[in-house]
Parts: C-alpha cells; structure tokens; sequence
C-alpha cells in the first residue's frame, strides 16, 4: 500500500455529473468509442470526488 496521498480531483462530483449529462444528451445515449472512454474517466473521477466528499464527512 502506497503512503502517497492520492491527488484530489480538481472538479466537485456536482460538475462531473453535469458533464457527464451533457455527454449523455448530446450522444443522444449513444456513445461513440471516443465518447465511451471519455464517459469512462469522467465517472472515475465523479467516484474519486464523491469518495472524498463522504472521507471528509466521516
């Protein structure tokens, strides 16, 4: 197990899960290959922030 903090992500999961909206509504819901790794990181991230927001809670 690493002792380096992991960096916190830069964008509050508010602002991921619009932009991941945004992904959803101009894809019309179907994504391209391109569209799918975006997605795909974009929900990394999103779980990251929203990980972080319930450590600081707790």
């Amino acid at each position: 197990m690493s002792s380096t903090p992991r960096p916190r992500p830069t964008r509050s999961a508010e602002e991921l899960n619009e932009q991941i909206r945004r992904l959803m509504l101009c894809s019309g819901g179907r994504l391209s290959e391109e569209q799918r790794k975006e997605y795909a990181g974009l929900v990394v991230e999103w779980s990251e922030a929203v990980r972080d927001r319930v450590l600081e809670a707790v």
